[in-house]
């Protein structure tokens, strides 16, 4: 039986952490020496020497990549950005050797299976792709341009990491709040209370906090975090990227970007984000002037909207028109019961068990670890990081710690959330859904021969489909129930679900234009030149959002996905529409269906990257997938 990946004590993590590094980069070195000396080699020991190369590879970045966003030593985080510079190096320097490039060009896919052959194919593919059938020059400038580019990224997330801004106010600045979060936020010795711009802080003030002053001074704050170093590193950022995408023949890094997603193109991007929008036009302004009407009786002169109140009034409209109060919402969703029940109602989705490891070596005393057993077998590991502290990612994501492989290593995950230790959001709740999902697709799809093919190695653009499916889960009175209960042990009530399911449909279609502003935002940046990129997020905003800009805030400072997804931030709403499909298959009175579920599980999931996502979809949906269900969902 394969045995987890042994991690350090937190002391030791550093010297942990650079020799995986050291024995890795070592490793891959020697398989391609290996692949290089050997005589005429086949297409089987090509792709099973890459395949090697990569496992190395991958196992260093991992580990490297886990602990500069999570470890609480500064100087462990630091040694995962040398890692990433060394690794990176290493891999350029692969993409763009031509003896290489000419040994895996050498030989047929004749007589190769499936996943081989599909291997294969992407090995050259990535050959072309990084440029190295270009002159020496190129290929020099290209080296260069690949190590300013991931020091560049590494710069943007490690200022959003640490721009962790405050505002200090009276306590009764905070009117309106609810008492376990006040109970959590005392005044110091001179009267004031400190909030954070992070996540459990600053949503509950721009949710319920009375006092307008209050949340427009969080609402600078919070769309200045990183401002104004990251608009520079942004603009670096983008000019690399640019430069990258010209000397490979591309037109725009939106075109290069593309090319490998399901959507293929990136005129084709701009084309799905105008079809959005158009679809949410009618819904987005309907329901604003609802939001805005209630404004009014509050603030009559007030002529538009902001989200310095849109969050507020948008509580009150749910609390007021469909009874639906999120402070008593929050009763039932207690941060303990609630870890617990999703893992309770993926288990059974899923036909699997998470079984706590106790005595698992973790990185902070908040991180627990969770081994998953199907049929009485262990199958992978899962780590749960889910609290704020300083110098952690800020946002919520799964991390991949080992990409699993057939007879060789388990998939082991980390999920990185910022989630209240108490009484939860129920948007919170989502957030958690959604992202364990991404856990579940690693594991579940970490069975696979090749590592380029594990877990979530799908197109980008279907990546989030199946968390985005997950999310229905959530919001299932039946599951919710056996979960959620108030302090008296009451579950939460069906009637008061379906009324947060209505509540929550109002505003999808704003919600959906400003996903589309953001969408937009991310491939104007990477298709135009830049000079002023507030000025861009200003077009973007007023073209697709029904929402105005506020003065002297900068959002895309702290926008990190503006890296990670560079010109693709639409794909959120792309695997939307899939997810949606994918849902319609579900009997929404049975949400557990062991026959739906497994064989969603066993087409969907557990192939991983083995195959087209298309394909996967239709194999499950037994036709290809349609913007039908999206379109009627949002209609509704």
């Amino acid at each position: 039986m394969l045995s987890p990946l042994a991690l350090p004590a937190p002391q030791e993590a550093r010297r942990w952490l650079v020799q995986r590094c050291d024995d890795s980069l070592a490793r891959a070195a020697q398989t391609v020496a290996e692949l290089k000396s050997a005589q005429d080699p086949s297409a089987a020991q090509v792709v099973d020497a890459w395949n090697e190369i990569q496992i190395a590879l991958g196992n260093a970045s991992a580990a490297a990549s886990v602990h500069s966003e999570t470890h609480p030593d500064a100087a462990v985080r630091e040694a995962g950005d040398d890692a990433m510079r060394r690794i990176d190096a290493f891999s350029t320097d692969l993409g763009l050797d031509r003896e290489l490039s000419d040994i895996v060009g050498a030989v047929s896919d004749e007589g190769l299976d499936h996943d081989s052959a599909r291997l294969l194919s992407r090995i050259r593919r990535d050959f072309h792709r990084s440029g190295v059938d270009r002159d020496e020059a190129t290929r020099a400038r290209l080296k260069e341009l690949a190590e300013l580019e991931l020091a560049a990224s590494q710069e943007f997330s490690r200022n959003i990491r640490d721009g962790v801004r405050t505002i200090r106010v009276r306590p009764e600045d905070l009117a309106g709040l609810p008492e376990d979060w006040l109970k959590d936020h005392p005044a110091d010795d001179n009267g004031l209370v400190t909030v954070t711009t992070d996540y459990p802080d600053s949503v509950p003030l721009m949710s319920f906090c009375t006092n307008r002053a209050t949340r427009e001074a969080m609402t600078l704050e919070r769309l200045n975090v990183a401002w104004p170093v990251n608009d520079e590193v942004l603009l670096r950022l983008i000019a690399l990227r640019q430069e990258r995408a010209t000397l490979l023949g591309y037109a725009t890094w939106a075109d290069f970007d593309a090319e490998v997603k399901m959507i293929k193109t990136g005129t084709a991007i701009r084309e799905f984000i105008d079809k959005i929008a158009a679809a949410a036009q009618d819904s987005a302004l309907r329901d604003k002037g609802v939001v805005l009407r209630r404004m009014q009786q509050d603030v009559p002169e007030a002529q538009d909207i902001t989200s310095v109140d849109l969050a507020y009034y948008g509580e009150l409209v749910r609390k007021e028109t469909y009874d639906v109060d999120a402070q008593l919402v929050r009763t039932y969703f207690d941060f303990a019961a609630v870890r617990q029940g999703l893992l309770d109602v993926t288990a059974r989705l899923f036909g699997l068990s998470w079984v706590a490891v106790l005595d698992a070596p973790v990185w902070h005393p908040d991180v627990t670890a969770y081994d998953v057993v199907r049929d009485d077998e262990r199958i992978g590991r899962i780590y749960l990081d889910l609290h704020p502290r300083d110098g952690k990612f800020k946002h919520a994501a799964q991390f991949d710690l080992v990409s699993g492989v057939t007879g060789r290593q388990l998939p082991e995950g980390v999920l990185v959330c910022n989630l209240t230790r108490g009484l939860m959001e129920h948007d919170e709740v989502v957030t958690l859904f959604h992202e364990f999902g991404h856990l579940i697709h690693h594991v579940v799809g970490g069975n696979q021969r090749y590592v380029r093919f594990s877990g979530v190695a799908t197109e980008w653009d279907f990546v989030e489909a199946p968390s985005q499916m997950l999310e229905e889960w959530a919001w299932d009175p039946t599951v919710l129930a056996s979960f959620a209960k108030n302090d008296a042990g009451q579950p939460i009530p069906a009637a008061l679900v379906e009324r947060m399911k209505k509540g929550e449909d109002f505003g999808k279609g704003y919600q959906a234009r400003t996903q589309m502003f953001y969408a937009g935002l991310s491939h104007a940046l990477y298709t135009d030149p830049q000079t002023d990129v507030t000025a861009t997020l200003r077009e973007q905003q007023q073209r697709y959002s029904v929402f105005p800009y506020i003065p002297g805030t900068h959002f895309h400072c702290a926008f990190g996905h503006l890296d990670g997804y560079s010109s693709g931030y639409y794909t959120y709403m792309w695997s939307l529409v899939i997810a949606k499909d994918m849902f319609s298959a579900f009997d929404p009175h049975d949400l557990f269906d062991e026959h739906v579920a497994s064989r969603y599980r066993d087409t969907v999931l557990a192939p991983g990257g083995s195959h087209d996502a298309a394909d996967l979809v239709a194999d499950f949906l037994g036709r290809p997938y349609s913007f039908d269900a999206y379109a009627e969902w949002l209609a509704r």
